[in-house]
């Protein structure tokens, strides 16, 4: 997978910079623990962290064309290509020469062939500069769907960049600055594509080219959701899914390394398995290797909520017998999620308060660790609920219809909501509804809009598009950190372009047309899974219940009460806090009471660890 970091200054010779260069790279080890590359050379400095899946004895990485004129183009890649082996053709016809096996040497010749042109012929997630020497250019691209991160910092003479801002925070030339427009993208579930926490800092932004030359920088879209009518019937529809979906795992079990699925029990997650057990069993490379996850007690203390309606082992073991599977149950338990190196892992990984999902951070982080061990490659479900409408507020006409992200809507709000201790004064000055407002209509001006469309299918459109453009980010991007933080590489199958586009145009009646949520999957792929598979309720990743995981917030949150210096107490309320702590801890701890306790822990440690400067 790999991490990709650099520095263009047109005013500089960068060519003795190697400690900078090198500095910069050493903040992504984790992302690459097989081998680290820099390339130095006139007005560019280029850094790599590699993970080793294809040709692991080759592809060693800044990989540069040879000329000794001076104009050859030099790569820092990361990611898989899928559809590599298919360009390797195409490019030894037009007479290319290969010395490796690997994609990266692919996408190198594939610019030199095709220059900017190259991104659209890609199929994978990926994220790379190219630095092209005798244009004096350097080109960052980002795949379609944004699975892959890459951090940008324009400087007055060029840019520095990276997979993760800690690489260019790693410059001494880069301030750690937060202003209040940072504050209110870690405070709300917003995410908007192209900006970051810190100030001066941009993401490019899915399916977005970047080219920095002495004139300046440009940006320029290479992909995005279109519009189109879907004129397949019902059962032509199923069939181009079951097909678009079974080609798209088949690509992604290419690996030369041991390679996994990550299990839960529901529809996505034992969709992609179902389809890798058929593939490696047809190859002669079966079983295929499963991993699931689940907290300790979990099967005789669990309680079912709103979200949660039953554990997933039953339909994990069930999934097991039923393709073969090779199967491993992480179990984890509260001391490990509170443990103080594992909460500093997850905030070191993602450079900024992990604002949602509480303990969901730690225990992916943990669950990754395991299956490192075994596997360096894994394959995952996410973005299916995206893609084919599986959460609950694309089936709630009010949050159809609400003038904000529906996930903010009543409902759905209180699992994204940690700024309850949050001093008010400081909330009313960031003015969060305002800015949710911004953004919201941001992103509501992108929706692409298709002639004649009723207005009931219009504002499904809108839904699916908010979902596939911000709230899928947010998800990409945990599962990025967390993996990549272990070393492992997870690919999404459901993210792939093809499948997206095509399932983005398929009106709603289609994809609910039994009228349960996700019905277009579930009959794609109703002769590989069990009844009980694909009958089952959505869940999410599961969460702990344990209220001695809420017991240590408490105790932690108390003192940081006690301390006249922790940084956080300025942006709280301190007598809402001391109230939350005099509440009795119940004999079930959910997720979304704990919400602001995570938040304002994360928050502390970022501004404490981190050097943080507020300025708001």
């Amino acid at each position: 997978m790999c991490g990709v970091t650099g520095w263009v200054d047109f005013e500089r010779d960068l060519s003795s910079e190697h400690a900078t260069a090198g500095a910069m790279t050493r903040t992504l080890a984790c992302r690459g623990p097989d081998d680290e590359g820099v390339w130095l050379g006139g007005h560019a400095a280029l850094g790599h962290r590699r993970l080793a899946v294809i040709d692991p004895e080759h592809g060693r990485q800044p990989m540069h064309t040879t000329a000794g004129d001076g104009s050859g183009v030099v790569i820092t890649f990361s990611g898989e290509i899928y559809n590599f082996r298919e360009l390797r053709a195409e490019l030894i016809a037009y007479g290319h020469r290969f010395r490796t096996r690997c994609d990266t040497e692919v996408v190198l010749r594939g610019y030199v062939q095709w220059g900017r042109g190259l991104a659209e012929r890609l199929n994978g997630m990926y994220a790379f500069a190219v630095w092209d020497q005798a244009r004096e250019e350097l080109l960052l691209v980002r795949d379609r769907m944004g699975v892959k991160p890459l951090y940008y910092y324009p400087t007055a003479h060029g840019v520095l960049f990276g997979s993760e801002p800690k690489a260019v925070l790693a410059h001494p030339s880069v301030p750690r600055r937060v202003t209040a427009e940072g504050l209110c993208e870690v405070l709300d579930m917003v995410k908007t594509p192209g900006r970051t926490v810190f100030s001066g800092m941009y993401e490019v932004r899915p399916g977005e080219l970047v080219v920095v030359g002495r004139s300046g920088l440009t940006r320029r879209t290479y992909w995005r959701l279109q519009a189109h009518e879907h004129t397949d019937d019902l059962d032509t529809t199923i069939a181009t899914v079951r097909d678009l979906l079974s080609d798209t795992v088949t690509r992604q079990l290419v690996s030369d390394v041991p390679l996994c699925t990550l299990l839960s029990g529901g529809l996505d997650s034992s969709a992609v398995t179902a389809l890798a057990a058929s593939e490696l069993g047809a190859a002669g490379r079966g079983p295929v290797r499963t991993f699931s996850v689940d907290f300790t007690g979990a099967g005789t203390g669990f309680e079912p909520d709103a979200v949660r309606r039953a554990t997933d082992a039953p339909f994990v073991r069930e999934m097991v017998r039923h393709v073969g599977a090779d199967h491993t149950e992480v179990l984890l338990d509260s001391g490990g999620l509170s443990a103080p190196a594992v909460r500093d892992a997850v905030l070191t990984a993602t450079d900024a308060p992990p604002a949602y999902w509480g303990d969901m951070w730690p225990s992916l982080y943990l669950f990754f660790q395991q299956v490192r061990q075994h596997c360096t490659v894994a394959l995952s479900g996410e973005a299916a609920d995206e893609l084919f409408g599986g959460y609950q507020w694309f089936h709630r006409r009010a949050a159809v219809e609400a003038e904000t992200f529906p996930w903010l809507t009543p409902g759905s709000a209180r699992y994204f909501g940690g700024r309850g201790l949050f001093d008010r004064k400081l909330l009313d000055k960031l003015d969060l509804p305002g800015y949710q407002r911004d953004r919201y209509a941001q992103a509501r001006a992108e929706v692409p809009v298709l002639p004649g469309e009723s207005e009931p299918e219009r504002a499904l459109r809108r839904v699916s598009y908010l979902n596939l453009t911000r709230f899928v980010q947010t998800l990409l991007d945990r599962k990025d950190r967390m993996s990549m933080a272990t070393g492992l590489e997870v690919r999404v199958p459901f993210c792939d372009h093809r499948l997206v586009e095509y399932v983005f145009n398929v009106p709603w009646e289609m994809k609910t047309f039994d009228g349960r949520e996700k019905s277009l999957l579930r009959a794609a792929v109703t002769d590989l899974l069990p009844q009980s598979v694909l009958t089952r309720v959505k869940t999410p990743y599961p969460a702990t219940q344990d209220p001695a995981y809420e017991r240590v917030l408490r105790r932690e949150l108390s003192a940081v009460l006690a301390d006249g210096d922790a940084p956080v107490r300025e942006l709280m309320d301190l007598e809402k806090a001391r109230e939350v702590l005099r509440r009795p801890v119940g004999g079930v701890s959910r997720p979304y009471d704990r919400g602001s306790l995570e938040m304002a822990l994360w928050m502390n440690t970022w501004l404490t660890a981190h050097d943080i400067r507020l300025e708001l």
